[in-house]
């Protein structure tokens, strides 16, 4: 992430979305954090049906471990939660949906 997207105070999402996309090139990286996202889902499902809260502590790590995995490893840059973590919360979802629906592809480039 260069320093100034770093010293960047985004105002409002839409702002924000671009340079979110622009942090997520990697075609691995956006899978990882697809099958991160879809895990959530499924993790909250189970909580609902089975009413067992454990299944709530399994989102925060299925969602930011796989989306982590593919910064560190595969993006090799930060993930942009740590530093923007309502706007990152929010861009991983619109981008969840963005592929489930092929409005942006997981090998694009931005």
């Amino acid at each position: 992430m260069s320093e100034s997207a770093l010293e960047k105070q985004y105002q409002t999402f839409g702002d924000f979305y671009p340079y979110y996309l622009s942090e997520h090139r990697n075609a691995t990286c956006r899978t990882l954090h697809f099958i991160g996202s879809s895990l959530v889902l499924v993790a909250l499902a189970m909580a609902l049906v089975t009413r067992n809260a454990w299944w709530f502590a399994a989102m925060p790590l299925a969602g930011y471990g796989f989306a982590w995995a593919g910064h560190f490893f595969f993006e090799k840059n930060r993930p942009a939660t740590f530093t923007y973590p309502l706007y990152s919360f929010a861009g991983d979802w619109v981008m969840y949906f963005q592929l489930l629906v092929g409005k942006i592809k997981f090998n694009a480039r931005g």
